[in-house]
């Protein structure tokens, strides 16, 4: 285990497989948080010390590599083993099991961002009695629907502002999005991406970029890792374009609150609370955030940390805590 900048790093074995962990823990009394990483296989830990500061005093925080992202598929290059859902729902129990006898906690809070909340979805549904509660940020609920409404919004804004040559671009794309993630597909998101990001509704890979530069547990392979694990996962892709939360239960065992983007038109936040009104949980409550996109956590750490200072006081007020 090596401390880092008051980070604190391990790999642990996980149902056989080498994964990273890395811990921010200012107070061993606070509650565990979990956070699950979007992409499918974009590993968030290797920035997360730009919006890490005021997390970390409400939650001891930590960032999992998934199976097939980030540092965890650089350990174990020889035998990568991009997974299934399936698979990765057992790898989370395991690793909320890990952190439950490590910080000696009963549960814990699951935090899914992107794909992340996807996975967070389907595991606190499947394993209730682990989960403290649960905070959906940038919510996938249906992603063929998000992309469509993301391609609506782009068009929109292209129109606006009279760029013949991003609307020829557009039209070249053709009919988009399709239903599943083969290569044309692939080829059309990626096309997508840079034009939402040129007209700040999607990724903004610059930021992202410059804290990962910066970041005090930054290597190389990192950068490898980030594209192997974006282009390699396609179980995962694959499952995404093919399912939503429509159809899973919305009863809910524990409280479940969503944090959106205002500005998010890669997981749109009017999908999100569409079907958030439509859920059933002991206590339930959205928080919208003007002026920030798809990683509102990066777009305003300040008031990130200010909402899940909310929610703190939402849940001691409510009891749950």
């Amino acid at each position: 285990m090596k401390k880092q900048n008051n980070f604190t790093s391990e790999y642990i074995k996980i149902n056989g497989t080498l994964q990273y962990l890395l811990h921010y823990c200012t107070d061993p009394a606070l509650p565990v948080l979990l956070f699950l990483h979007g992409g499918p296989g974009m590993a968030e830990s290797t920035f997360a010390y730009a919006f890490q500061e005021g997390m970390s005093q409400l939650f001891t925080v930590v960032h999992w590599d998934q199976r097939g992202a980030g540092k965890t598929l650089t350990k174990n290059k020889k035998n990568v083993g991009y997974p299934t859902v399936d698979e990765l729902l057992v790898d989370t129990l395991e690793v909320v099991r890990y952190l439950k006898k490590k910080y000696g906690k009963d549960k814990i809070v699951i935090l899914g961002h992107s794909w992340g909340s996807m996975l967070g979805t389907l595991f606190v549904q499947k394993y209730p009695q682990e989960v403290l509660y649960y905070i959906g940020t940038g919510q996938f609920v249906d992603v063929v629907e998000n992309e469509r409404a993301g391609y609506d919004k782009l068009r929109e804004l292209i129109t606006e502002a009279g760029n013949l040559k991003n609307l020829a671009q557009l039209e070249k794309i053709g009919d988009y999005p399709e239903s599943n993630y083969e290569k044309p597909m692939i080829k059309k998101i990626q096309s997508i991406r840079i034009l939402q990001g040129k007209y700040k509704i999607g990724m903004n890979f610059g930021p992202i970029l410059k804290a990962l530069l910066k970041s005090p547990v930054f290597r190389l392979s990192d950068l490898s890792s980030l594209v192997k694990g974006m282009s390699n996962n396609k179980e995962l892709w694959n499952y995404m374009f093919s399912s939503n939360l429509y159809s899973e239960s919305r009863v809910y065992q524990m409280p479940v609150f969503y944090i959106l983007g205002a500005d998010d038109f890669q997981a749109p936040h009017t999908i999100a609370t569409r079907y958030f009104d439509t859920i059933e949980a002991p206590l339930k409550k959205l928080f919208i955030m003007n002026g920030a996109a798809h990683f509102m956590m990066l777009d305003q750490p300040k008031g990130f940390a200010q909402i899940l200072s909310e929610i703190r006081r939402i849940e001691h007020t409510n009891g749950h805590i």
